[in-house]
């Protein structure tokens, strides 16, 4: 548009320089209506003033031309003239004058209503309190969750079965949390619960994010954003659940080949939709890259005749309890994954990753003294005692209740008896033949090499039988997401985690309500009620693996919604 305006120009003043003597008035003002035009141009930001002043300069060089052209035409005959600065030229009809000036005047018209609509839309002109740029950076979202829950135990269940180990420790004792350290086996129960998580997302610079959110939930446990209805309506529970600073890299291909994100954030592992390592819930504190190479398709057409794959290693190190009097005995998590995600032509596609997660500094250290009562312990007994608990993992007791001076023979705090440090494998094969409904099959198998029999009946007199394993197949039908009306999918899973596999406060905090030691099934689906609005439900069946008999069903009913 911006040349069509130079040129509209230029045809104007070019016919005010050839019109006969007898239209000059006309023409002039014509020439003078386009000048003005001109200028507004300039004062609009259109149009430089360099840019008009070539434009009236070439308009007049133009028209020069055209009257010399016209006179030779003429066979060189001289023309009076009254006026020195007269032009006179062959005849041009009427109607093309007429038609040349009702097209300029249009699209000028045009052009210029244009440029002025898009200089408005783009600075916000007349738009009150126009919001600043950062705002515009700045992102909302959230989902709410409303849930049913109910747990109906086996009816070969008996009282008393199970310590409430992290009652225990809270309270300093078997004896000093009474009926609290025991595990209900045997109530069936019926609960009420809400979920809400708030987002917020700011773009700081190229490249750059950052991200908090807010979550209800038990502060206390960092695998549940449940929040428990029945308060007597007292307010619920906020907290950051999420808050980090991320970084994206780019190459020249579009491929996100280096991600780097540090603070409180999401789970950077891939898990294949398993909860066996790691419960969905759950965020990490620390930091964690992942970096990415795509192989080139050339290269392997001839051997596998697809779309090439990408290589991704993800390494992260996250403190999980420090303070300024453990030093170097602090707890610390260290891990690293490396995987394949492939994308096929059909569409199919298949994820894979092979994980190590080591554990530093968590096994219990025992109070060794003579009377090893609680109040005598250390500085590396008392920090040695697990900040949260579910079920399952061996423990041994670090001293006893009781003081120096009135010391009791019933165990006191509890720390964990082996060390972990877990092979994690992960896969998940998407089957996209049947478009919009895949079918997806994952499997999870995860394996504690840290777990030494001997060296844990040397620090703790007690032997452990080694139960280090644990695996899940799950299968799901149906639509990738659920945020229409009319979507569907279904899901079936089995798994069995063995008592020292994994770290049970970590692991999935609905399976068995959570923890491990248990196996058992899990089928559950959903369904899209209009967008963004969907109902959920599953069946949870699980028993315990070894002790006394321990079965628990769990129903989910939800209600969810994003926004």
């Amino acid at each position: 548009m911006e040349n069509k305006k130079p040129l509209l120009a230029i045809a104007l003043l070019c016919a005010a320089g050839v019109a006969q003597a007898g239209e000059k008035e006309e023409l002039l003002k014509l020439r003078n209506t386009t000048t003005s035009l001109i200028k507004q141009l300039v004062k609009q930001g259109v149009l430089t003033s360099q840019q008009a002043e070539d434009m009236i300069k070439q308009a007049e060089a133009d028209a020069e031309q055209q009257a010399a052209q016209a006179k030779a035409e003429s066979g060189g005959k001289a023309v009076d003239s009254a006026d020195a600065d007269e032009v006179r030229v062959t005849y041009v009809p009427d109607f093309v004058k007429d038609e040349i000036r009702q097209q300029v005047r249009a699209e000028l018209k045009n052009d210029v209503v244009g440029d002025v609509l898009e200089k408005a839309k783009k600075e916000q002109w007349g738009i009150p309190d126009a919001l600043p740029d950062w705002v515009k950076r700045i992102k909302f979202s959230g989902d709410l969750r409303v849930r049913e829950e109910f747990q109906f135990y086996g009816s070969q269940n008996q009282p008393f079965s199970y310590f409430n180990f992290q009652s225990i420790n809270d309270n300093g004792g078997i004896l000093a949390a009474g009926q609290d350290a025991f595990l209900n086996t045997t109530r069936d129960r019926n609960a009420l619960r809400e979920r809400l998580r708030l987002s917020i997302d700011a773009k700081i610079s190229e490249g750059w994010d950052a991200n908090v959110r807010l979550a209800t939930g038990n502060i206390r446990s960092p695998v549940s954003t449940n929040q428990d209805l029945g308060n007597t309506s007292e307010k619920l529970q906020f907290s950051v659940d999420r808050a980090f600073i991320k970084y994206n890299a780019f190459d020249d291909n579009k491929l996100n080949w280096f991600t780097f994100a540090g603070g409180r954030i999401q789970n950077p592992w891939f898990t294949a939709n398993s909860e066996v390592v790691w419960d969905r819930d759950l965020s990490f504190e620390g930091v964690a890259s992942t970096v990415r190479h795509r192989f080139s398709s050339e290269s392997l057409a001839d051997q596998f005749g697809e779309n090439a794959p990408t290589v991704f290693l993800t390494g992260g190190i996250f403190p999980l309890q420090t303070s300024s009097r453990l030093g170097s005995d602090a707890k610390w998590f260290f891990g690293g994954q490396l995987g394949v995600d492939w994308g096929f032509k059909d569409q199919d596609a298949l994820k894979a990753g092979v994980a190590y997660y080591d554990y530093q500094n968590i096994e219990a250290v025992l109070n060794n003294n003579t009377v090893n009562t609680c109040d005598t312990n250390s500085i590396e007994s008392n920090q040695s005692v697990p900040q949260f608990l579910q079920f399952g993992n061996s423990l041994t007791s670090i001293c006893n209740e009781g003081t120096i001076n009135n010391p009791g023979g019933a165990g006191g705090l509890l720390g964990l008896a082996a060390d972990y440090n877990i092979i994690n494998a992960n896969v998940e094969y998407d089957i996209a033949n049947f478009a919009p409904i895949h079918i997806k099959v994952s499997g999870d198998f995860a394996k504690n090499i840290g777990f030494d029999r001997a060296a844990i009946f040397a620090a703790t007199a007690q032997d452990i039988e080694e139960q280090t394993d644990a695996w899940q197949f799950r299968l799901d039908v149906g639509w990738p997401s659920i945020d229409r009306s009319g979507h569907w999918s279904v899901f079936a899973t089995y798994k069995r985690i063995e008592r020292d596999a994994v770290l049970d406060a970590l692991t999935d905090s609905n399976f068995h309500l959570g923890g491990t030691n248990a196996r058992g099934w899990t089928i559950g689906g959903n369904y899209g009620l209009t967008n963004r609005v969907w109902v959920s439900g599953r069946w949870l069946s699980t028993s315990v693996i070894t002790g006394p008999t321990y079965d628990v069903d769990v129903l989910q009913l939800d209600l969810n919604t994003r926004f």
